[in-house]
């Protein structure tokens, strides 16, 4: 659960790298294994990994200067892999999308997303980590590089982590985001409890510009925000092995969301019409999720039955208040209610037939949202009244089916193929605000193939036909009265459909390191973005068409080689354009809000013989503008961000690290245009939005119990 995305959010991060002269060089890594010892790979955890070609091996001596605490911190020292998480709004369980198993298993939570999983696994218990190519492993969906946190159960381990924070500008001390969790083995069941708490504390304060179309200032504004946000969530999963050969899941979390954000303003203008203005915006909601498996033997094969089971709580409230210098206190207020529900059944048969591995899955799954909104208008008495505004309650529900069949076979020693077919059919109802039902029949799959030329190559191909998730809040009216924008509701949308291509590359630069390219393509069909709703109104919509095509490369440096021991280079480069016909003028223009370009470089020195690390993080991202009906604007913070860090790997046992984050000074900034009407292009005004964030000071100490 996360606070309501608006345009109040704010969106972090940025950072920059080169490294281009060492691409598919020809080494194997300095401390991964190719190839056991005398040929004996050890076995990937069930399910089993085709025997095409070896896995690349990091055991826990790879990891040793690192001294690291939980699988995240190892996994994150591999090098050239980039974790891939799954889509926020993940169409059911489907496919695997992550590129991250624990024990050959896919992770079956949707509530946790793979990165908090593996905080959760302690360092002490991972034997290894096997880099393997997707294609090569019978789990439908998964392609190109792909690792498999191997664990091993026995005694208890607990692990904590305490990461305050402290901001001179603007912002409250954080001093509440911390974790705990204990893991172990109690007869036949291994367990992990959790206990965290991801709070936040952000803001800034700064000055905007609003100008008339001629350039003339028409209106300044000094404005102070801040946000405090607390969530809260316990976790537990537990794993058991047996009767017999049969082995189960059980998963549950639940969370709470404390969540504020407080705007102070002031407004000048020529004319003398000076005001102040506050804006507050409050969220307190809660989550829980329930989930499990059971896999066992069933003639030839292995059946897997999975349940999942999840609810979300979500009250939203905005308040504006506007303090003229002559005239009365003026307030408005818009407040929603959003109860969101999921349930999905599964079932996976897998069995080997004609040289090959099949599975045959089912799934079936239920979602809705039931959501409540009203707006609010401050009387002369002082007391809000309300608005009507039907447009914004009602209810949406979509009841999905889904049928996939897959098979993967060696086409040689070095080659493997997957494919996978099926189709979803689905019925989509919407009681109030123009509701109707209708339903849609649509294919799905993919095809995937696995080559490694040599031991130091691994190139995979994939294309994959998919259907994408909704978010039901579209179908219903929304407001942003900070903004002053409103979204009408859209009772016709659909799930987009696309058609996915990649290709990736990866080559090991032997004692240098590793590197990976990545090149993809992606044709969406009925992609949503903002369409014209009636005459004036507009909304989240269906576009006929959007192209997506980009590249991503990322590397690791190792530069011990040249006379540097300990010290390492880690680059993401990522290059992103996307094209679609604007639905108001009919050119063409990016996605709203798509990635553009990410550049990322993390220097890292372990100073040899000593408990001492320091470091470097640079990060930039840029995004296309936002397109409205009457606006377009790009709203972002930074565009740079550079943090230096030091770290003692071994104070009393434990691990500390003091950090500096945003050194050259990013900025919150908002430019936009806002028009009479996009189409015909008159402008209302020009807004320049330039806020100070300051520098941010982190401490963390974590250990091991």
């Amino acid at each position: 659960m996360t606070p309501h995305r608006s345009a109040l959010d704010q969106r972090h991060r940025a950072l920059g790298a080169s490294l281009a002269a060492l691409t598919f060089l020809g080494f194997q890594p300095a401390y991964a294994q190719d190839e056991a010892p005398s040929g004996d790979v050890p076995a990937l955890a069930a399910p089993q990994a085709r025997k095409v070609a070896a896995a690349q091996t990091y055991t826990a001596e790879d990891f040793a200067r690192f001294k690291p605490r939980t699988a995240l911190d190892m996994l994150r020292q591999v090098p050239g892999f980039v974790i891939r998480q799954a889509e926020e709004e993940e169409r059911g369980l489907g496919q695997a999308s992550t590129n991250v198993l624990i024990d050959g298993k896919r992770v079956s939570t949707k509530s946790n997303d793979v990165v908090t999983e593996l905080t959760r696994v302690p360092a002490a218990t991972v034997t290894r980590i096997e880099l393997l190519d997707g294609a090569t492993l019978d789990i439908p969906g998964l392609s190109g590089q792909v690792a498999n946190v191997v664990t091993e159960s026995g005694r208890i381990n607990g692990q904590f982590a305490w990461e305050p924070q402290a901001r001179p500008y603007h912002t409250d001390p954080l001093l509440t985001r911390g974790s705990l969790s204990l893991s172990g083995t109690l007869g036949p069941v291994d367990y992990t409890l959790g206990l965290e708490n991801r709070s936040s504390r952000s803001g800034a304060g700064g000055g905007t510009v609003i100008t008339s179309p001629l350039g003339v200032p028409v209106e300044y504004r000094d404005d102070v925000w801040s946000t405090h946000a607390e969530q809260p969530r316990i976790s537990s999963r537990f794993a058991i092995d047996g009767p017999g050969s049969s082995v189960g899941n059980l998963n549950f979390s639940y969370g709470r969301l404390y969540y504020d954000y407080v705007e102070y303003g002031e407004r000048t203008r020529p004319d003398g019409d000076d005001r102040d203005r506050d804006v507050v915006v409050e969220q307190n909601g809660y989550d829980y999720e329930i989930g499990g498996d059971w896999e066992f033997s069933l003639g030839t094969g292995r059946l897997k039955l999975i349940g999942l089971d999840r609810f979300e709580h979500e009250p939203f409230r905005q308040t504006i208040f506007t303090r003229p210098l002559a005239g009365a206190l003026a307030g408005d207020r818009f407040v929603a209610t959003g109860d969101s529900t999921e349930r999905i059944g599964r079932a996976e048969y897998r069995m080997r037939a004609l040289g090959g591995d099949w599975q045959l899955s089912g799934e079936v799954a239920f979602n809705a949202l039931d959501n409540v909104s009203a707006l609010y208008v401050l009387g002369t008495d002082g007391a809000f009244e309300a608005v009507p505004y039907p447009e914004g309650t009602g209810r949406v529900e979509e009841e999905r089916y889904e049928t996939i069949v897959s098979y993967g076979r060696p086409l040689s020693p070095s080659v493997t193929l997957q494919l996978a077919g099926g189709a979803e059919y689905s019925e989509l109802r919407q009681i109030g605000n123009g509701g109707q039902e209708r339903s849609f029949l649509r294919p799905k799959g993919s095809v995937s193939l696995a080559w490694k030329p040599s031991a130091k190559t691994d190139i995979s191909l994939r294309a994959e036909r998919a259907v994408g998730q909704l978010d039901f809040i579209d179908f219903l009216a929304q407001v942003d009265l900070d903004e002053e924008n409103e979204n009408a509701g859209n009772p016709d949308i659909v799930p987009q459909q696309s058609w996915s291509f990649e290709a990736e590359g990866k080559r090991g630069l032997g004692p240098w390191g590793s590197t990976t390219l990545r090149v993809y393509a992606e044709s969406i069909q009925d992609i949503v973005d903002f369409v014209p709703i009636g005459e004036a109104g507009e909304s989240p919509g269906n576009i006929d068409h959007a192209v997506i095509r980009g590249a991503e490369w990322a590397s690791t440096l190792q530069l011990d080689p040249a006379g540097l021991p300990g010290m390492k280079l880690d680059a993401l480069i990522v290059l992103q354009d996307s094209r679609l016909d604007d639905p108001l003028t009919g050119r063409a223009r990016p996605i709203s809000d798509e990635r553009q370009r990410l550049i990322e470089l993390n220097f890292r020195h372990d100073v040899p013989h000593t408990d001492w690390a320091w470091g470097s993080d640079l990060y930039y991202e840029r995004a296309a503008k936002s397109y409205r009906l009457t606006e377009l604007g790009r709203l972002y913070e930074g565009p740079v961000w550079f943090a230096l860090f030091a770290e003692n790997k071994d104070v009393f046992g434990l691990t500390m690290r003091l950090s500096v984050d945003n050194i050259l000074g990013g900025r919150s900034r908002w430019e936009r245009i806002v028009y009479e009407e996009r189409r015909t292009g008159p402008v209302a005004y020009f807004e320049d939005r330039d806020r100070l964030i300051g520098p941010i000071f982190g401490f963390s100490v974590s250990g091991s119990f």
